[in-house]
């Protein structure tokens, strides 16, 4: 069986669409870690704070879809 970090590698580099929701929560990540950092936030920036939140949890639920398929995939191929 694969471990975790080599897979979620392996799909980084082979699979497009692995990438684009990596490279989403990455980014989704870092601007929530910037917004974090100001003193005082307005209700805009609250409010980009919340949608950040569910962007990158929606981009990870589609990870986590990929990573799955990828296991499933790899344990019927290993019993045929």
């Amino acid at each position: 069986m694969i471990d975790q970090e080599a897979l979620v590698e392996r799909l980084t580099a082979e699979n497009e669409e692995f990438r684009r929701f990596r490279e989403a929560h990455q980014g989704y990540e870092q601007e929530l870690e910037a917004l974090k950092q100001r003193a005082h936030l307005s209700a805009d920036q609250q409010q980009r704070i919340s949608e950040i939140k569910k962007l990158k949890l929606a981009a990870k639920d589609h990870m986590e879809v990929i990573i799955r398929r990828a296991r499933q995939t790899a344990s019927s191929q290993a019993t045929v």
